[in-house]
C-alpha cells in the first residue's frame, strides 16, 4: 500500500497525487450531484438524465479526438488541461440556473473528462513499457476506489446539514479539488526533463523538439484498421457494462428482493475493499497477451455465475437473499478485477507503438460508450425481465469473454511492445 501511495517514479508518483484529488472530487460529486441538481438548482430528473445522456455523448467524442491530440501535442500537456478544464466546468454548475446552463457546463465537464482519460491512457503507455505500464495502471484504479470512498464521507457533511449552502459548497469543493489535481501532472515537465520528447510520436527532422507541428516519419497502423485491436476493445467494452451492473441495476434490483434496501451500502463496500486489496495481484503478468485475454475470460465466467447468483437472490428470504447476493457482490468485485487487469494488458499490448494516443483513445471511446448504455442495458434486460433478463446477460458477457480470448490468441499485424523512445 505504501508503494501504491507513495510510488518512487516521479511520473507514477504525480499520477498517484493527482488521481487522489480527482477521485476525492469524484466521490463528493456523486454523492451530492443528483439533489443539487434538483433541490438547489431545481431542475427535474428527466431534465438531469436528459443532460448527463448528451453530455455523454460529448465523453464519447473528446475521448476519442484527444487520441490524435495526444500524439500531436503531447499526452501530458493534454492530460493537465483537461484535468482544469473539466475543474472549471464543474465551478461552473455553481452558477447554473436553469436547463441549459445545466447542459452546458455538463458537456464541457463530461467532454473534458474523456479528454483527460484518453491523455492519462497515452502517457502511461509512452512513458512505461511492459509489466510497469499494467502495474501503474492498476495502482492508480487502488488508489481512484479508495478516495472515491473518502470523497463520499467528505459529502456527508453537506448531506447532514441538507441546504442549499451545503450543496454549492459542496459542488465548489469538486471543483477545487480538480483543480488541484491538476498540479502534480502539470510540474512534471521541469521534474522529469526527458518526459515531453517521450509524449509525441516521431516527426521528421527539422521541426520543433515539442512535437507541436509536422508530419509523421512513420505513421504506423491507424486504430480503426487495425481489426485486432477493434475486436479487442469491442469484446472489452462489452464486459465494461458490469460497471453499470453495481452501480444502477443492484440499487434497482434489491427492491425487488427481501433483503433490505441499506444492503446496497454494504455491497459496494465489500466491492471497494475487494478492488483495494487484489487489483495489482490480479494484474500480473496480463503484459503477456494470451495471459490478459485468458485474465478477461475467467473475470467473464465470474461474472456470469454473479449474474446467476443476483437472480437467485430474488426468490429468498431475508437471510437467503442477502446471503446470495453478498455472494454475488465477492464473484463480481473478483470477476471486476480480473477482467480489468486483462482489458488494460490488451489496450497497452496490442497497440502500435507509434500511435500510442490514438491506440488509447479508441480504448477510452470503447469504455464511454460501454457507460452509456450500461444503464439502458441493465434495466431493460434483468430489472425489467428478472431471471431470464438475468441469464440473458451473464450469456452477453461469457461470449464477450470468449471473444477477448480469441483475440488475444491471434497474431499481431503490428509490433505489439515497445520501449522508450
Amino acid at each position: 500500500m505504501i508503494k501504491t501511495l507513495l510510488p518512487r517514479e516521479p511520473v507514477a508518483r504525480a499520477l498517484t497525487f493527482s488521481t487522489m484529488a480527482l477521485a476525492a472530487s469524484n466521490g463528493v460529486f456523486y454523492a451530492v450531484s443528483v439533489l443539487y441538481f434538483t433541490r438547489v438548482v431545481g431542475l427535474s430528473a428527466t431534465t438531469v438524465g436528459l443532460g448527463l445522456g448528451i453530455a455523454g455523448g460529448a465523453g464519447v467524442l473528446g475521448s476519442f479526438l484527444a487520441g490524435r491530440w495526444a500524439d500531436r501535442l503531447g499526452a501530458h500537456r493534454l492530460q493537465w488541461w483537461g484535468v482544469a478544464v473539466q475543474g472549471a466546468a464543474l465551478g461552473a454548475y455553481t452558477l447554473a440556473t436553469g436547463p441549459w446552463t445545466f447542459v452546458a457546463a455538463a458537456v464541457v465537464a463530461v467532454g473534458a473528462r474523456g479528454v483527460h482519460g484518453t491523455a492519462r491512457q497515452a502517457l502511461i503507455a509512452r512513458w512505461f513499457t511492459g509489466p510497469d505500464r499494467v502495474e501503474v495502471r492498476a495502482r492508480l484504479r487502488v488508489v481512484m476506489n479508495v478516495f472515491i470512498g473518502l470523497g463520499t464521507l467528505l459529502a456527508a457533511t453537506a448531506l447532514a446539514v441538507d441546504t442549499a449552502a451545503a450543496y454549492r459548497t459542496a459542488m465548489a469543493v469538486v471543483a477545487v479539488l480538480l483543480l488541484l489535481a491538476v498540479v502534480p501532472v502539470c510540474r512534471l515537465p521541469r521534474r522529469v526533463p526527458d518526459l515531453a520528447e517521450q509524449m509525441v510520436g516521431r516527426r521528421r527532422a527539422g521541426h520543433d523538439e515539442a512535437g507541436t507541428c509536422g508530419t509523421w516519419d512513420d505513421p504506423g497502423v491507424h486504430p480503426l484498421r487495425d481489426r485486432r485491436y477493434v475486436a479487442s476493445v469491442a469484446a472489452n467494452s462489452v464486459i465494461a457494462v458490469q460497471f453499470g451492473v453495481l452501480t444502477v441495476g443492484i440499487p434497482l434490483w434489491v427492491a425487488s428482493t427481501a433483503a433490505p434496501p441499506v444492503i446496497v451500502s454494504g455491497l459496494l463496500v465489500v466491492n471497494t475493499v475487494l478492488v483495494a486489496m487484489l487489483q495489482v495481484r490480479a494484474s500480473r503478468g496480463t503484459h503477456d497477451v494470451r495471459r490478459a485475454g485468458r485474465s478477461v475470460r475467467r473475470g467473464s465466467v465470474l461474472l456470469a455465475a454473479a449474474c446467476v447468483l443476483y437472480a437467485a437472490a430474488g426468490y429468498g428470504n431475508v437471510l437467503v437473499a442477502c446471503a446470495l447476493l453478498v455472494v454475488a457482490a465477492v464473484a463480481h468485485s473478483l470477476a471486476e478485477t480480473l477482467a480489468e487487469a486483462g482489458a488494460w494488458g490488451m489496450a497497452f499490448e496490442l497497440a502500435d507503438p507509434r500511435r500510442a494516443g490514438e491506440y488509447q483513445g479508441l480504448t477510452q471511446t470503447g469504455i464511454a460508450l460501454a457507460t452509456m448504455a450500461a444503464p439502458v442495458v441493465v434495466t431493460l434486460l434483468p430489472v425489467r425481465y428478472g431471471t431470464p433478463g438475468w441469464l440473458a446477460l451473464a450469456a452477453v458477457f461469457l461470449l464477450a469473454g470468449a471473444a477477448a480470448a480469441a483475440v488475444a490468441r491471434m497474431p499481431a499485424p503490428v509490433a505489439a511492445s515497445t520501449v522508450r523512445g
